[in-house]
């Protein structure tokens, strides 16, 4: 599937040559329309240039590179899933408890012919829009709204698919007055229980426990210039070395990146993305996700209850156990 190139787009600091080479690119499209003059294999040169441009570029990112990618503001978030990939949505609201967290949106959602639950962090396009979801930090509301959603799809016998984009959990003292720590783990908890498959992608940002609190999956996949960590890298630079220009050392630190963690196998599997990121072709890069989705809803639910479940909690209790030195108890 072939997608028209942006034109829209903001370039990152690392994109100085691509940059370039489509400002050539774009005048001398300019030119071939003013002039009628047939400069087709100019174009076409400088077209295979540009393609080679990304490519190197994007063929050795550095991890604090990774994450500028993972963060651009073309890049597709769940709103985007939602009205250009989902056949089908219905929005599902609140907790009953609190409120409806905006940072999280739920519903009942169709691939195909494929139904499921749809749990995922919303951010915004617009300035309006990021203040409305909270830059896609959630409440404890969001998350008991996610749990609450989630053992709904578990009474209608529907799999869940989590759509990971977040900073992290807003760390507001209303936040944890209301319970943001339990309302976490909690769900991690429950998550390893719920008797139907769970498929998790992150999407773009997957950060520490506000990523875990939707995170707990049969599957769980990464694009491949998402990331995944504890921390935020600016915010560790300033634990570490109180100084925010080793924020780059930090993310190299971190090991945050998708081939990092797929290298130490706490993640199952990277979806490749188009030549210079999701934001350069959102619909190639959306349907890769979809088509990960549906695969791995199809292996999943073809095993017995049971066995979904011990695989499940066999696949975290090994996370992160280095071979012949911490033997795992079962």
């Amino acid at each position: 599937m072939s997608e028209a190139p942006r034109t829209d787009l903001a370039y990152l600091p690392f994109e100085r040559r691509i940059q370039e080479v489509e400002k050539q690119l774009a005048e001398l499209e300019q030119i071939s329309v003013r002039t009628k003059l047939d400069i087709s294999s100019e174009l076409e040169a400088l077209r295979t240039k540009l393609q080679q441009t990304i490519g190197d570029t994007y063929r050795d990112l550095s991890a604090w590179e990774r994450v500028c990618v993972a963060r651009h503001d073309k890049r597709p978030i769940a709103l985007d899933y939602i009205e250009k990939v989902c056949d089908e949505f219905i929005e599902l609201h609140g907790d009953k408890v609190f409120a409806d967290d905006k940072a999280i949106v739920t519903g009942l959602a169709r691939l195909d012919t494929r139904r499921f639950l749809l749990v995922a962090h919303r951010k915004g396009r617009t300035t309006k829009e990021r203040m409305a979801y909270n830059f896609g930090c959630a409440h404890p509301e969001g998350y008991r709204k996610a749990l609450r959603k989630m053992r709904l799809a578990e009474k209608l016998h529907l799999p869940i698919v989590c759509l990971i984009n977040t900073p992290g959990a807003y760390p507001g003292i209303g936040a944890e007055e209301r319970g943001q720590a339990a309302a976490i783990a909690e769900n991690i908890l429950q998550m390893f229980s719920l008797k139907t498959p769970i498929v998790a992608v992150v999407i773009g940002e997957g950060g520490s426990g506000g990523a875990l609190g939707i995170g707990v999956g049969d599957r769980v996949y990464m694009m491949e210039h998402s990331y995944y960590s504890v921390i935020s890298p600016e915010g560790c630079a300033a634990i570490l070395w109180k100084d925010g220009a080793k924020t780059p050392d930090a993310a190299e630190a971190l090991k945050l990146t998708a081939p990092d963690l797929a290298a130490m196998g706490l993640i199952d599997g990277i979806i490749a993305e188009p030549a210079g990121g999701a934001h350069r072709a959102p619909m190639v890069a959306m349907q890769a996700v979809k088509r990960q989705i549906l695969t791995a809803l199809d292996e999943l639910e073809a095993l017995p209850v049971e066995t979904l479940l011990h695989q499940r909690r066999e696949k975290y209790r090994r996370a992160g156990a280095l071979p012949g030195r911490f033997p795992v108890v079962t």
